[in-house]
């Protein structure tokens, strides 16, 4: 028998409503947002990385 499993929310780690998928409610896809729109998810960049140029390609 195939077992279904139910995703748990990223957020509160309930189990996944289908109207609000990946999350359990509203509340935590507004959660989620807010998060995004805030600048609390971010990708960690390193300063001593080089910079491409477009000069570069000539």
């Amino acid at each position: 028998m195939a077992e279904t499993r139910t995703r748990k929310c990223p957020i509160c780690g309930k189990p996944s409503a289908e109207a609000y998928k990946p999350f359990c409610s509203k509340r935590c896809a507004d959660v989620d947002l807010n998060r995004w729109l805030t600048g609390s998810y971010v990708i960690p960049a390193r300063d001593d990385e080089p910079v491409a140029d477009a000069s570069d390609d000539e």
